[in-house]
């Protein structure tokens, strides 16, 4: 099995497959049933035949069927040999099966099985009761059996083994055998992983290969009898059976013929749809050469399928056609013939074979077409095109439009193949449209149906046609079309629709070669003379009336009314009409198939009509349409709609016509249909009286035909969903002025990308109806929503957004690589310098962030550990040579003190900043110990022997270093197991540092693809560093997960989790330590019982007698305390199930010391006999275990704000007590009490001193005496330490309470406490205090401080870390180096891109790695393991936003405004950010904003949730803005004095002129634009009046530009078009006009008007006076107009006469623009008696008739000559 994906399975199957099926579900197998086996005897049951597999690794499962026979419904395997499937659908799921004994075909549908389906069949109860029943029920089987020999009725194809249901199975029956679990298991498991090959083929061979001796006679007995044993010996005990997965149902059998014929198998199937969409399934049953075709449907709640009738068809073979919806047959007699569903079509002829019933000898004969047009065969005879039948030549091969259709067929050229011995054997490979023939001399032939239409038109028509008649009806319609157009040679694209007129009027029973315009439609267009009726004369000079054709002709009429006729200045022609059209009346022919439709059709096709208004490219067609929908509405005698389509055409629609007579009898069998309106349905009036909120009647709506005008009326509604009726749906909307407009044009833009509207749909709308669309976009792209679908932010055209949602749909994996560019150091460059591990930093994005100065640098230059040092000893006169050198390395072993210390904070400094290469080693920067003497520069090496160096002393630096390296690797690069193997070295002394990269590669996640062979090959070598790594590794990768394989793993190292009796293993103590600390990372937060009992116990775990955990028993005690804590994180005092452990008793206990309790659980004998060597009698050793417990209570009660067990914790006040608590511990407890009293910490110093007892406070010497007050009761020393652990721990608490916020009160207090200790360190009283201690303090002090600016790169602590870095001498150790450079390091964690976490796990994690007791050499590991130094990474977080400009592509500043969320301590407020920079935790915040006015405006909101703006950080915190139009960004004009506005706001001339086309390039960047201006707006040389056009056209494009809306553009341009053809009275169609209507009364709408007092300035066409002055210009026309001797013609319109000629176009101008009644609503609405003004106002309110067309229409209504306008 190959699947998509690239992965491919081998399956092993027990049987031998007879046919494979695909399915909806998956596969489905035939067994092949073997000849010899037997037909079972009662007691056997048969096997299952068809099997199902779903999944390529599950197992097949056997199908069942559901049948109802005898009205019980029964379940059962499908287990008929006789069986066969023929066929298979997966849309609609349907098996088709033949019955070889019946000769039956079968229906059935295909779905899963139902649970309770599942139990029946696998329980299956014991129908058939006792063994005594047996006989019967066998007898009962042979009976039916005997019984359906005879032609019972409905006999269904399972009743032959009927006999199945009585048997009850037993367990042992072979198909329900067993599938061991263990099996199963890895089938679930390797589902993930692409399998081995064919490893599984779990097809337990014994299963299926039974011999029948294997049955147990006796079959009912569900239990093993125990004679069956012997039998059944061989079955797998545990049996259990194997779950059906499908099951089909019964759904249709064909009726039992009379004769039974054998062998009348299917030996084709498919489904095919008819022209009306209706779905039929055609078997062919070759052995009878017939087709037979039964019609399905689905049921009305969708549930089955309803199958029909069969018709059957003469066939010889057939194939679908799917793209026309119909199939070809091959009949007996070798004819090709196209049926649609079981209606005949008619034959097919192909051209270069022989019809087979004719003889190419013979003339063809000439068909006369129903056109009465003769078509000359334009080739030789056997190319001609055509199929005969009655005399209608359909032809596949329009060779008009394709030249020749027939491929692969080298010999139609030749034509050899005329003997009559070549005839068409079988169809194949049907798609789409083409089918293959094969002929009898075994070539094949490609050919090609044609469509069923071409023309746009035809194609929207015939589908409303299909939609409204009946499906018999419509099919037949169809066929009648598709003969008439297929008919040969075919008519040319451009008469298709003359064609389908003539074709739709004669079934309508109009004779067109009477009706004068359809007898001048031009058929062939220009490819052949057309053969006009009357008969053209012999005579070649010409006559009169070849004049008088042209001019009557559609061509001629459609050229006067067109604008170029006006351009010129053309006078129209007077066609004299000849009378003798006229004289005679037309009558229609009501026997036709369409004539009692006719109202139907008129009615969809007007709906066409006006469908087609809505798509500006299809004007034409709307010409062609209205001109048959005015003959319909005419005939019809519909006023209304005369005078609508006179209204919308005043230039086609002339009033002098043909009428055809209707028969008033006839006109009673017209079926009117429900949905008939007599007002004319019309789109645009519609939303008219939307926008003017005016109750608007449901609009009539074809489902699949009037799509954009539902689009439209919806969007006009807001969007408010539709309510079906039966054919035609009605929207039924009104406009919500209430609800919030904002919103509403959010749900607008939202549900049109739902319903797939894009910008180009949005540019064929016409100007009017698209403005209230286009303004909602302009809305929503003001203020739009972050987490929109990216197709909604290419509607409303931000691409800033579009491209943040697309690179949010990527995978994480592939999106992040290389999406911030990064900048790359020539490789000349690279050489040279050393590689210090910091290349890889995005130099651009920092350089952004700290633009001032070059900090980086220094951070670099601080950092570097792989160059030698500069060792500056100055040589004494007095000392020696040698002295001198020894000095030196003296020196430089201090100094290594410091380089050794740094590869720490590097790794801090270059977290997740490199993507690695999988096919090159990862760089692991050399750590140099090596120095430099000046002046000579002579190397200063440690190695020489001079000097005593530790032993081991670079190993911890070297793993560090390999950390720091590891570090580097992003989350989201593709790494695998086999590069993580790649980079092992092959020397033994980088095998530190290589466990340092693998320890880096846990905490960033990638270690969890490593293979568990490779990490058991890690651990077997023993290497104590690697295992140290590895373990911490595979821990912080599987985080709090509960993990059962590492917990096995971590087990073995440690001797409290492994059983009592286990051999005693020789761990490393270092890494027992770090397995405990990886059994609280993975068991993080769990609470878990077992583990929490161990981990208490081992914090206090006593010396053994044989010396074992003798030697740094701190750090296992202090890992212990804190991997509790890490279980038990946040618990608190709910920790449940653990109340029998005393935890916080326990733990008090270990910190303040006490006698040892008795030891229970299991390694009791363990610790019966005490040390040998240390004596600590009964009571706890606090000075082991009070760090650990501190701490574990700390995390336990992490900000629970538990009074009571933070008062354990504080410092003691009273001398006696604090003489018993080493002041270290008291820095612990400090901190542990203000972690649990989270919400009390308070950013300020005299928060910080609350901490300190008032013992203390009282005798605190100040830090500048000079001599110390003496005290007898009092120890000074003692007080001294205190005060200053005490303060430290305050301090270090206030660091993790505000870790990554840049709180400014936070840095202002620790930056105050951390200048004091430094003065502390160098007043003279620092001696009673202890330098070391004050060192330790102030490093914790830089600590804190360096949390809490995690990331901000702050100068003041740059200055302080650089000030420590210089300090190499005296006190200063490894361990103080250490933490200063950590304390740099977290100033610029990531490159400024990461910053610290204060969630639990963050806390937990930085306990861990910022552990106040600093090592005090390179090795030292006893108070605290230096690789958990590392944990750190498990807090950082990204939190970087940088903006990236979506033009360029590069990091830019852009203003950013940050809400935060109101708290307990302060409201919510909000405060403004330059971005690129560090967001505050997420969720403190409400909500961001990109803030204008130079880019566009963007809001994420934080309230509905953080994930879209977590992902965005986690993806290197890219966000795309958009610079607004004429803005330039933050870098090229800092102050904002340099943007265009700016510029055109300076000069105050005209604004128009002040703006050069040339300084467009500043807006924008779109081509269209730039070569508008080049070509409309530059002045030329001699302009006259064009100046005006060109001042118009500068203005519209300035404000589009600046308004940042160019797509209205066209839309201006149109409307001062259309507003200057008016003014020249050449509007020969009104559609401009409703346009410009449909702007005005959006401008004037309610929500409009409402959003405009809201926010006046932002919107379409807002700070111009462009509308004001169209609007005036329109009226003014008008009014013209109607001076100059219109009112005579309005006069004659209103009192229904017809108007003069000249006068049409203006005067339905003037009517649709005030939006006059039509005469008869007039005359409805009772206005002849009206007097007076008031009374007319009163009566025309109900017609909605606007004032200002009232006061023109008075003076005419009332009989008043005057106007009131003037």
């Amino acid at each position: 099995v190959h699947s998509m994906e690239g992965k491919d399975y081998i399956a092993a199957l027990p049987f031998q497959v007879a046919n494979v099926w695909p399915t909806k579900y998956g596969l489905l197998f035939e067994r092949s049933s073997s000849s010899h086996e037997v037909p079972p005897s009662p007691p056997r049951e048969p096997l299952p035949t068809m099997f199902s597999m779903l999944h390529p690794l599950d197992e097949i499962a056997p199908l069942v069927c559901k049948s109802g026979v005898f009205g019980s419904c029964r379940v059962q395997y499908v287990a008929d040999p006789t069986l066969r499937i023929v066929f298979l659908s997966a849309e609609p799921s349907i098996v088709m099966t033949y019955d070889t004994v019946q000769s039956l075909h079968t229906v059935w549908a295909l779905r899963r099985v139902k649970p309770e389906e599942q139990s029946l069949v696998l329980k299956f109860p014991d129908q058939g009761g006792t063994p005594q029943h047996m006989g019967t029920s066998s007898s009962l089987t042979a009976h039916l059996r005997s019984l359906s020999k005879g032609d019972s009725p409905g006999g269904s194809p399972f009743q032959n083994y009927s006999s199945i249901h009585s048997q009850s199975r037993s367990s042992s029956s072979p198909n329900l055998q067993s599938r061991s679990p263990t099996i199963s298991n890895m089938a679930a498991l390797s589902r993930s992983h692409s399998p081995a090959l064919g490893v599984h083929s779990f097809s337990g061979v014994h299963r299926f290969n039974f011999s029948s001796s294997a049955q147990s006679p006796r079959r009912p007995s569900v239990t093993h009898s125990p004679n069956s044993i012997a039998n059944d010996s061989f079955l797998v005990p545990e049996t259990e059976p194997i779950v059906p997965e499908l099951c089909i149902d019964h759904l249709w059998t064909e009726t039992v013929p009379s004769m039974r014929e054998k062998n009348s198998q299917a030996s084709k199937v498919f489904i095919s749809t008819d022209l009306c969409g209706q779905k039929f399934l055609c078997f062919l049953v070759e052995s009878q050469l017939q087709l037979r075709c039964v019609k399905f449907q689905e049921s009305n709640d969708k549930s089955q399928l309803i199958f029909g009738s069969v018709t059957n068809i003469p066939a010889k073979d057939a194939a679908p056609v799917e793209g026309i919806d119909t199939l070809l047959v091959l009949e007996g007699s070798g004819n090709l013939v196209l049926y649609s569903g079981v209606v005949r079509v008619g034959k097919v002829f192909i051209p270069g074979l022989p019809a087979p019933s004719l003889t190419m000898s013979n003339p063809m004969p000439r068909p006369s077409t129903p056109l009465d047009s003769v078509s000359t065969p334009s080739k030789p005879l056997n190319k001609h095109l055509g199929p005969l039948e009655e005399s209608v030549l359909l032809s596949p091969v329009p060779e008009l439009r394709d030249s020749s259709k027939i491929h692969d067929s080298p010999y139609v050229e030749d034509c050899t193949f005329q003997q009559l011995g070549t005839f068409i054997q079988a169809l194949r490979d049907p798609v789409h449209n083409r089918v293959t023939l094969e002929l009898s001399n075994n070539t094949m032939v490609r050919i090609s149906i044609p469509e069923i239409a071409t023309s746009e038109l035809v194609k929207r028509c015939l589908q409303g046609l299909k939609a409204i008649l009946p499906k018999e009806t419509a099919v037949q319609m169809l066929v009648k079309w598709y003969n008439a157009y297929n008919a040969p040679g075919g008519p040319s694209y451009h008469s298709e629709w003359n064609l389908f007129v003539t074709c739709l009027m004669n079934m309508m029973g109009y004779n067109t070669e009477r009706l004068c315009w359809t007898r001048n439609l031009d058929f062939e267009g220009s490819l052949s003379p057309v053969i006009a009726p009357k008969k053209a004369r012999p005579s070649e000079t010409g006559s009169d009336e070849d004049w008088e054709y042209l001019l009557s002709s559609d061509y001629h009429r459609n050229f006067e009314s067109h604008p170029i006729a006006k351009a010129l200045r053309l006078d129209p022609l007077e066609v004299s009409a000849s009378r003798d059209d006229f004289s005679q009346s037309l009558s229609l022919d009501s026997s036709t198939l369409l004539f009692s439709h006719i109202p139907a059709i008129f009615f969809v096709l007007h709906l066409i009509y006006e469908e087609l208004k809505l798509n500006s490219l299809m004007g034409e067609g709307l010409r062609s349409l209205v001109v048959l929908l005015v003959q319909l509405a005419r005939d019809l005698k519909l006023e209304a709609y005369m005078d609508y389509y006179y209204r919308d055409y005043p230039a086609l629609v002339k009033t002098s016509r043909q009428t055809c007579i209707i028969d008033q009898v006839q006109t009673g069998f017209m079926l009117h249909p429900s949905f008939f309106s007599a007002e004319p349905p019309s789109i645009f009036q519609w939303l008219s009286s939307c926008l003017k909120g005016e109750g608007v009647q449901p609009y009539p709506y074809l489902p699949g035909i009037c799509e954009r005008s539902k689009l439209v009326v919806l969007v006009s509604a807001g969007g408010q969903g539709i309510q079906g009726m039966c054919l035609v749906l009605w929207a039924g909307c009104n406009f919500k002025s209430s609800s919030s407009v904002s919103s509403l044009a959010e749900k607008l833009v939202l549900w049109m990308t739902s319903v797939g509207f894009t910008l180009r749909d949005l540019e064929s709308l016409p100007f009017g109806v698209a403005l209230p669309i286009r303004d909602a976009i302009y809305q929503c792209r003001e203020q739009p929503s972050s987490d929109w679908p990216e197709a909604v932010c290419l509607l409303i055209g931000r691409q800033d957004l579009s491209k943040q949602a697309w690179e949010g749909s990527l995978q994480k994996g592939k999106s992040s690589v290389g999406t911030v560019p990064s900048s790359d150091i020539p490789s000349a460059a690279e050489s040279e310098e050393d590689e210090d591990g910091m290349n890889d930093m995005n130099e651009e994005v920092m350089s952004l962030i700290w633009s001032e100065d070059l900090r980086v640098q220094e951070v670099r230059r601080l950092l570097q550990s792989a160059r030698p040092v500069r060792v500056n000893v100055v040589q004494m006169p007095e000392a020696s040579d040698h002295e001198y050198i020894e000095e030196k390395e003296n020196r430089l072993l201090q100094l290594c003190q410091r380089t050794m210390a740094l590869p720490v904070g590097r790794g801090m400094f270059t977290l997740f900043s490199y993507h690695p290469v999988p096919t090159e080693q990862l760089p692991i920067p050399k750590l140099n110990l090596t120095g430099r003497a000046p002046p000579r520069n002579t190397t200063v090496d440690l190695n020489s022997g001079n000097i005593d160096v530790p032993p081991n002393m670079a190993c911890w630096a070297s793993f560090h270093n390999g950390v720091a390296a590891g570090l580097k690797i992003a989350p989201a690069s593709q790494i695998d197991s086999a590069w993580i193997v790649y980079n092992k070295p092959k020397i033994a002394e980088l095998a530190n540092e290589y466990a340092g990269f693998l320890m880096a590669l846990g905490l960033n996640g990638h270690l969890t693809k490593l293979a568990t062979l490779n990490i058991h090959d890690y651990l077997t070598k023993g290497h104590e560093m690697t295992s140290i790594g590895l373990l911490l590794g595979v821990s912080a990768a599987k985080l709090g997960t509960m993990d059962m394989s590492i917990t096995r793993l971590l087990s073995i190292h440690i001797p409290a989790l492994l059983p009592p009796t286990s051999t005693e293993l020789d761990v490393p103590h270092n890494v027992q330590v770090a397995a405990v600390v990886g059994i609280g990372l993975v068991y993080q937060g769990t609470a878990h019982r077992h583990t929490a009992e161990v981990l208490l116990a081992e914090i206090g775990r006593p010396p053994g007698p044989e010396m074992e955990y003798c030697t740094d028993r701190e750090s296992y005690s202090l890992a212990s305390g804190l991997a509790l804590g890490m279980v038990c994180l946040g618990h608190g005092s709910n920790l449940i199930g653990m109340s029998d452990l005393n935890v916080p008793e326990q733990l008090y206990q270990y910190m303040v010391g006490g006698h040892r309790r008795f030891q229970a659980g299991m390694h009791r004998e363990k610790h019966k006999s005490p040390s040998y060597q240390i004596k600590e009698g009964d009571t706890i050793n606090v000075d082991v275990t009070c760090p650990g417990a501190t701490l574990a209570l700390a995390m336990i009660y992490l900000k629970t704000n538990n009074r009571s067990i933070a008062d354990w914790l504080k410092a003691p006040d009273t001398m006696y007590l604090l003489d018993f608590v080493k002041p270290e511990f008291l820095l612990l407890r400090t901190l542990a009490r203000c972690l649990i009293l989270w919400d009390d910490i308070l950013p300020n110093s005299k928060w910080v001193n609350s901490n300190v007892p008032q013992i203390i406070r009282e005798n605190i010497i100040s830090l500048h005496a000079t001599e110390l007050p003496s005290s007898e009761d009092l120890s000074l020393e003692t007080l001294a330490q205190a005060h200053v652990y005490i303060i430290a721990g305050a301090c270090l608490s206030l660091g993790f309470r505000f870790a990554g916020s840049e709180n400014l009160a936070a840095f202002q207090c620790l930056y105050k406490y951390a200048t004091d200790f430094l003065k502390c360190l160098s007043a003279p009283t620092a001696s009673i205090t202890g330098h070391y201690n004050l060192e330790t303090c102030l490093s914790v002090l830089l600590l804190a401080l360096a949390m809490v600016m995690a990331g901000s790169g702050n100068l003041k602590v740059l200055q302080l870390c650089r000030f420590m870095h210089k300090k190499t001498g005296g006190e200063m150790n490894y361990g103080f180096h250490l933490a200063h450079h950590m304390a740099l390091g977290l100033l610029f964690l990531g490159g400024g891109r990461y910053s610290l976490s204060t969630s639990n796990s963050s806390i937990a994690a930085l306990l861990c790695a910022l552990y106040p007791h600093f090592p005090v050499h390179s090795t030292d590991n006893r108070y605290h393991l230096q690789a958990l130094r590392h944990l750190y990474v498990l807090a950082a977080e990204p939190r970087l936003l940088t903006p990236v400009d979506v033009d360029t592509n590069s990091p830019c500043y852009a203003l950013i405004e940050v809400t935060y969320k109101g708290t307990q301590w302060y409201g919510e407020a909000t405060e403004e950010l330059m971005a690129p920079t560090l967001l505050p935790e997420l969720h403190l915040l409400k909500q961001i904003r990109v803030k204008g006015p130079r880019y566009w405006e963007l809001l994420i909101d934080l309230s509905k949730g953080t994930t879209h703006l977590q992902s965005i950080l986690s993806k290197g915190g890219i966000l795309y803005v958009k610079l607004r139009a004429g803005q330039l960004s933050y870098k090229e004009d800092p102050m904002g004095w340099r943007s265009l506005l700016a510029q055109t706001v300076t000069h105050r001339s005209s604004e128009a002129r002040a703006f050069k086309p040339e300084a467009i390039s500043a807006f924008t960047s779109d081509p269209a634009l730039f070569s508008f201006a080049d070509y409309f707006c530059k002045p030329t040389m001699d302009m006259g009046q064009k100046q005006e056009i060109l001042d118009l056209f500068s203005s519209i494009l300035y404000e589009c530009v600046t308004q940042e809306n160019p797509e209205m553009l066209p839309t201006y341009i149109a409307i001062d078009q259309a507003v200057r053809r008016l003014e020249r009275r050449e509007m020969s169609e009104t559609f401009e006009l409703w346009q410009m209507k449909l702007v005005l009364e959006f401008f004037s709408s309610r929500s409009h008007q409402e959003r405009m007092s809201r926010n006046p300035t932002r919107g379409l066409f807002m700070n111009s006076e462009f509308l004001p002055v169209m609007k005036c210009t329109i009226d003014n026309t008008l009014d013209q107009w109607l001076q100059a001797g219109g009112d005579v013609s309005l006069h004659s319109y209103l009192s229904g006469q017809a108007p003069e000629e000249s006068q049409l176009s203006m005067l339905a101008c003037f009517l649709i623009y005030h939006s006059v009644p039509t005469p008869g609503q007039l005359a409805a609405g009772g206005l002849e008696g009206s007097r007076n003004f008031s009374e007319l106002l009163l009566k025309l309110r109900r017609l909605h008739v606007p004032v200002r067309a009232l006061l023109r229409l008075a003076p005419l209504l009332l009989g008043n000559p005057q106007a009131m306008v003037l």
